[in-house]
Formats: structure tokens, sequence, C-alpha cells
């Protein structure tokens, strides 16, 4: 984990990643100035969060931008490989278990878990749905070291307590409700349908 980066500086460089992917082959110097500018940033917050990756800026002309790029992949773990399961296919699930962008990170979701007889033993985008009994022995056996909840509310903190059991390092909550963990556990907390509120009271009218 990356400890010597405030947590706000850590969820920006995703977005230079992004962006520097999006530019043109032909471009091979980008300056802070312009990726603060097409972000709408400031340029001395977009030095100091590339500061804390290995990339280094040279005079008058900026960034080498491959250089820059595999700065980011590897700060961000991108070239590495880490397992992930799921809790809960549900509707959510499903959609979490069916998104691709997990391995532009570095990350794969090998399984997932519910406790609906039905699902269990079905297949969600070439992943194993499994029963909740097999959760301990099966997260040990794929190393999983991640784990995203997507379970009803009153399931959550059963089912994080039994990932911090199963030695889930990280999770990754969708239930909308704050879930407490060892101190030693990553924990990120997103509510689709609050943030859409927030979004919505920021409306005029």
């Amino acid at each position: 984990m990356n400890k010597d980066i405030p947590v706000i500086s850590l969820q920006r460089l995703p977005v230079y990643l992004n962006y520097l992917k999006g530019l043109n082959d032909g471009e091979v110097y980008v300056s802070s100035g312009s990726i603060a500018a097409a972000l709408d940033m400031g340029e001395v917050l977009v030095r100091k969060d590339l500061a804390y990756t290995s990339a280094a800026g040279r005079p008058r002309v900026g960034y080498v931008k491959s250089e820059l790029i595999a700065a980011l992949e590897d700060y961000l773990g991108c070239n590495g490989k880490r397992s992930a399961v799921l809790v809960g296919a549900g509707a959510l699930g499903k959609a979490v278990l069916s998104y691709g962008g997990f391995k532009n990170y570095g990350i794969e979701i090998v399984a997932a878990f519910d406790s609906d007889p039905e699902k269990v033993g079905t297949e969600i985008a070439g992943k194993k749905v499994h029963a909740m009994g097999e959760a301990a022995s099966k997260i040990n056996e794929l190393n999983a070291e991640l784990a995203v909840i997507c379970v009803p509310a009153q399931y959550a903190q059963e089912v994080a307590d039994m990932l911090v059991k199963c030695g889930v390092k990280a999770i990754l909550n969708f239930a909308p409700v704050l879930i407490k963990t060892d101190e030693k556990v990553v924990v990120r907390h997103i509510d689709v349908a609050a943030n859409l509120a927030i979004l919505s009271s920021m409306l005029e009218g």
C-alpha cells in the first residue's frame, strides 16, 4: 500500500493516467501545465501529485509521455496482478463482474459468492458463483486480497467480518451502509444512490 501519499492525491493518479493514455500517439512530451489545463486543475497540484511517482520532468519540455505513463502504472500497480472476489451476485454484482476495466489496473475478480441457491453454481462473465460456505477455502485458494461487497445493507457488516477473517486486506463496499473493520483493512464506500442524490441537490430548481 502506498502510505506516503495523501488519499486525495492517490485518487487523482488514475485520472492523470487515463488522460495521458487518451492523448495522440504523436505527442512525445507533456507538461504539468497542459495536464492541469485539460483537467481543470492547478498546475502546482498536478506537479505535487506526480512527484509521488518516479516520474521526472525535464526543463522546458515537461515529462516524456511514455515515461510518465509507465511511472503512474508502476505506482498504481497496474503491471502486477491482484485477485479479488465479489460477494452478492445480484443486479449490481453482475454489472461489476461484467466490467472489464479492472484489468487495466492489474486486478482480476476471480470468483463470486452468494447465498441464493439459484445463483450458486452459475457463471457470470466467466466467473463462477460459489456458496457463502465456500468463501474461506476459496479465498485462501485463490489468494484474493481484495473484495467487493454488493449485498443489501443489513448483511454488509456480517459479510465484511467474514472477508476479514478470510484474509482479505481491502474492501470496496457498494452497500449503502458504513462498515467497520480492523484498522489494517482498507475500506472504500461507494453509495451510488447517495452520490446521485448529492448531484441532484446541486442542480438549480
